[in-house]
């Protein structure tokens, strides 16, 4: 039997929290705030998203890559049919380079390594996935950027792009990222701390090498060990 799980309502920040980064006649570069959907979710009240707010400002725009909703951080868009179908591309090639940061319960062992565990992309109980040998193949690099006592500051790049991918990849090696609702323990973090850091890809019109960089949200802060919150240190 297929169950749901119950779901907090949808309330996204003002439009005005979706940074337009960069803009040509070819792509958007955005950085998306964490509680706004990427794109448009079942339901007219879901409708509110990144891409209904871009196409307001700037016309149409096409989607390329998703993030979770509970996930900050850089996402690309194009503003023409040739544009996304190089960037999709590109995508499916693993051809663009995501960096991302995440604020984790523990310490991994070792500080830095490959995670090699495939997930399916089935479950029993929607919207999560599981780790699965029979699943879709999923890489995740990790680097130890900053130690707490009971926490930790990763850096990670992510070869594959799978739904919840750096949520499941993190729990399974005891680190589950601080906020994570789906998978990770009861915490009073207001967000998910996992931040798309950087986006690295050859332009779709000049074939040019670029890279955008996201600045870290006023939000991503990590829990000190003592109570309350302090600001995150950059790597």
């Amino acid at each position: 039997m297929i169950t749901s799980l119950p779901l907090s309502p949808y309330r996204p920040p003002a439009a005005e929290a979706l940074e337009t980064l960069y803009i040509d006649d070819h792509i958007i570069i955005a950085s998306k705030p964490s509680g706004l959907l990427s794109v448009p979710g079942r339901g007219p009240e879901k409708a509110f998203c990144a891409v209904s707010i871009l196409s307001r400002r700037h016309g149409e725009v096409f989607t390329v890559h998703r993030l979770d909703m509970d996930t900050s951080g850089i996402m690309v868009f194009a503003r023409t049919k040739p544009a996304q179908s190089r960037l999709a591309r590109a995508f499916q090639d693993r051809r663009i380079e995501k960096t991302y940061l995440a604020f984790v319960h523990g310490q991994p062992d070792p500080k830095q390594g490959k995670i090699d565990l495939a997930i399916a992309t089935f479950s029993k109980q929607r919207p999560l996935r599981h780790i699965d040998e029979n699943g879709r193949p999923a890489i995740t690099h990790y680097e130890t950027l900053e130690t707490r006592p009971n926490h930790a500051l990763l850096q990670l790049k992510p070869e594959t792009g799978r739904s919840h991918q750096l949520r499941l990849h993190l729990k399974a090696i005891g680190t589950p990222i601080v906020g994570d609702k789906f998978y990770g323990p009861d915490d009073s973090a207001p967000h998910l701390l996992l931040h798309a850091a950087t986006l690295e890809f050859n332009h779709p019109a000049t074939n040019e090498r670029v890279q955008f960089t996201a600045p870290q949200p006023s939000y991503f802060e990590i829990p000190s060990e003592t109570g309350g919150n302090t600001g995150c240190c950059s790597p």
